[in-house]
């Protein structure tokens, strides 16, 4: 059931946050997502737990879904997660395997800041003063940008083992056609890659939330900044400017030599026909 309201959510003292990456996105508008504004995540009770209908601590749990494929489970259960997950299954675009699928952990306390204003995060534990929708929505934007972040990482870093070796000598390149589609197919994957975590997962962005609630903003900037989503992201776009840019000059590298081969093919010709004339020439003469 989705949840508009922005009412104190009732929980447990302690409870989980869990962050899973099921597919390259998924279809909001498919699982009633049309009373969301803007570009807020679809917040969806599993039970009743924001109502207070179930008991604390019984799994029963909310989920905060994303459009470019991740879903930020709190306080549910395994097993629940995993009915959830197989509900809505048919509006996953390109899911993952389970064994594929990128997560995160997070554990939640809800406790009285030591200072006033000063939630703070301790080890693997954010310790809140309460726990409201929107600050569920914070935590929920920064573990999926995180887990988006780790599932592009993985990918670019084997296609950057694999073009960083033709980075330091481009000029033994392969040549060919198979090389050619290679290159384009690294290219290609890099440009996509970028278009999704800048495009997709916005992860340079900050969440429109923060326009009505700019008191959450200082909880919002010590997650981000806990997770490392500025320093991943500039290093990701750092890597992927890198493919690109090998692709690109060895992709001209290549170019460069099969018009130099056309060049001298043509050179040849003319010199064929030159010779040929030459020898009618002569023949002629005699």
């Amino acid at each position: 059931m989705p949840v508009a309201d922005s009412t104190p959510v009732r929980t447990p003292r302690e409870f989980r946050a869990q962050a899973i990456l099921v597919g390259m996105g998924i279809d909001l508008a498919a699982l009633g997502a049309t009373e969301r504004t803007g570009g807020a995540p679809l917040v969806v009770e599993l039970i009743g737990t924001l109502t207070g209908a179930s008991l604390p601590g019984s799994g029963g749990g909310v989920a905060v879904l994303f459009r470019y494929g991740a879903v930020v489970f709190f306080d549910a259960s395994p097993a629940g997660i995993a009915d959830y997950l197989r509900q809505i299954g048919p509006a996953i675009r390109q899911p993952f395997a389970p064994a594929d699928r990128e997560t995160e952990l997070l554990d939640i306390r809800v406790e009285a800041p030591k200072e006033a204003g000063r939630e703070t995060i301790e080890g693997n534990t954010l310790v809140l003063a309460d726990v409201t929708l929107e600050k569920l929505q914070l935590v929920a934007d920064i573990m999926a940008k995180s887990v988006s972040l780790a599932h592009h990482e993985k990918n670019i870093e084997r296609q950057f083992e694999r073009i960083e070796p033709f980075a330091v000598n481009l000029d033994h390149w392969g040549r060919g056609s198979r090389a050619g589609r290679e290159l384009l197919q690294h290219l290609g994957g890099a440009l996509l890659a970028e278009h999704r975590v800048v495009a997709g997962a916005r992860v340079d962005d900050s969440p429109e939330l923060l326009w009505d609630h700019p008191e959450l903003e200082r909880l919002w900037a010590r997650l981000r900044d806990e997770f490392e989503i500025r320093e991943r992201f500039a290093a990701l776009r750092g890597k992927l400017t890198l493919i690109s840019r090998t692709a690109e000059t060895a992709l001209e590298l290549m170019q460069h030599r099969r018009a130099l081969r056309v060049e001298w093919a043509i050179v040849g010709l003319i010199v064929f026909e030159i010779a040929l004339t030459l020898v009618q020439w002569a023949l002629g003469v005699g």
